[in-house]
């Protein structure tokens, strides 16, 4: 197996458990639980919990989280609909309070695809953001962004797009390691796009020639952005706890940085 997909638990020494459950059509893999949090790896389309915008969804993670274990969970953080990967859920309110006095110290790692040939960087730019139905603002605001890029792999592909695709009939993407240290809407996807490296299946930031021809040729038909890992302070035992989750992109997708 490559070993940018490849699945770890921590070391740490606090019990872990990975569960299966098949709740309707829909499979919740649990990464991690105790007595205070759960982890489950979230599939790509699924909504953390109920929105306006999305009013003809009839499956959240937090209900069917809630339903597979048979007790209320309530999510600490969120993750875009189209994105997968760690999401992590406390078993009370009081966690969720601890956890967001330590929010800023939370290390997050995301994996990428993006469209070029990318170079490490250090990504500072401000983040606007406009309000969506059920937002707590009604005016866009700005705000600060910073996010860390480290180059894992890169391909070529033998297809140019766009206007000039007659004279560069190959086109490069590189799979990246993603470590946003701001927490704002959309952040990676927009930095990603202000660098002119938009990630593969982006519907709202990405280039469409790029997701249909990643569509009809790999079958991929999401984003390809994956919260990898978390690592954190457990706000009970005072331990470091780290919680990877399984990349879920097909291995079409894969294969193209497997060498």
């Amino acid at each position: 197996m490559n070993k940018y997909f490849s699945y770890y638990y921590s070391e740490i020494p606090i019990a872990s458990i990975t569960l299966f459950c098949y709740i309707g059509f829909m499979q919740l893999s649990i990464l991690y639980q105790d007595n205070d949090l759960i982890a489950i790896n979230k599939p790509s389309g699924l909504l953390v919990h109920r929105s306006p915008i999305d009013k003809h969804e009839t499956q959240f993670a937090v209900q069917l989280l809630r339903d597979q274990i048979g007790q209320m969970v309530y999510p600490i953080h969120r993750l875009d609909k189209p994105t997968s990967g760690v999401l992590l859920f406390a078993f009370n309110t009081d966690i969720i309070r601890q956890l967001s006095l330590q929010w800023h110290q939370v290390d997050k790692t995301y994996l990428a695809i993006v469209r070029g040939r990318v170079t490490d960087c250090f990504i500072d730019h401000p983040i606007t953001t406009k309000p969506d139905k059920g937002d707590h603002f009604t005016q866009a605001k700005v705000q600060s962004a910073q996010t860390g890029i480290r180059v894992l792999a890169t391909t070529t592909l033998d297809i140019g797009f766009g206007k000039l695709a007659h004279q560069y009939p190959t086109t490069d993407f590189s799979l990246l390691s993603v470590t946003p240290k701001t927490g704002r809407k959309h952040q990676i996807r927009k930095h990603l796009k202000h660098i002119n490296h938009p990630i593969v299946g982006d519907t709202r930031y990405g280039r469409g020639e790029i997701n249909r021809y990643f569509r009809e040729t790999y079958d991929c038909n999401r984003l390809l952005l994956h919260c990898q890992t978390m690592t954190f302070l457990h706000p009970i035992s005072g331990q470091w706890l780290s919680v990877s989750a399984d990349v879920s992109w097909n291995q079409q997708i894969k294969n193209l940085f497997i060498t």
